[in-house]
């Protein structure tokens, strides 16, 4: 059986929006932040990801060369959008009738991992549904002033698990979480 997993960078005080613009000065590119990447990478053949972010990856991968843009391009990717009535970024599948229920067939079919990049609203809606696997959160030693949070207030609780926990070296602790009672 397939699982769904999500890693994302998110700040001491929840904010993930706009990562790109505070997560390097605590070491994107620091050996253990990449190793962790990589590793990810390695673990899955699908990436997963809401309109948000396939939008502005489709806006930019396809122009980039190198070995990440090969992966971001190469790897077949399903898109979870009420909105949008097609993709065109090369190896992108619509998901748009059921997820849940599609998301649920396509874990029970062989594979590897399929990984969520980015895309906090799916990764809540994942979490809610029972769908997401597990939850690796990269807390980045930053209070960020402003940006949306993974977690929103409202929200139903959904206990989670600590399996795993890392300092980098940089300061950024990597916490993995499963669902609780899995």
């Amino acid at each position: 059986m397939r699982r769904i997993v999500s890693a994302m960078h998110i700040s001491l005080n929840g904010v993930v929006e706009s990562a790109d613009q505070w997560v390097f000065p605590h070491g994107y590119s620091n050996d253990e932040m990449l190793q962790a990447i990589g590793s990810a990478m390695a673990a899955a053949d699908t990436m997963l990801l809401g309109r948000v972010t396939y939008q502005g990856f489709a806006a930019h991968w396809p122009q980039q060369t190198g070995d990440i843009a090969d992966y971001m391009n190469n790897t077949p990717k399903l898109v979870v959008s009420t909105t949008l009535d097609t993709v065109e970024w090369q190896n992108s599948t619509l998901i748009s009738g059921n997820p849940v229920k599609e998301l649920a067939e396509r874990k029970q079919q062989p594979g590897r991992n399929i990984n969520v990049v980015g895309s906090a609203t799916l990764v809540r809606s994942l979490l809610r549904e029972g769908l997401l696997d597990e939850l690796q959160l990269l807390v980045c030693p930053i209070l960020v002033g402003s940006g949306a949070h993974l977690f929103e207030d409202g929200g139903a609780d959904v206990p989670l698990q600590l399996v795993d926990a890392k300092m980098f070296s940089t300061g950024v602790q990597s916490l993995t979480y499963t669902p609780a009672g899995r």
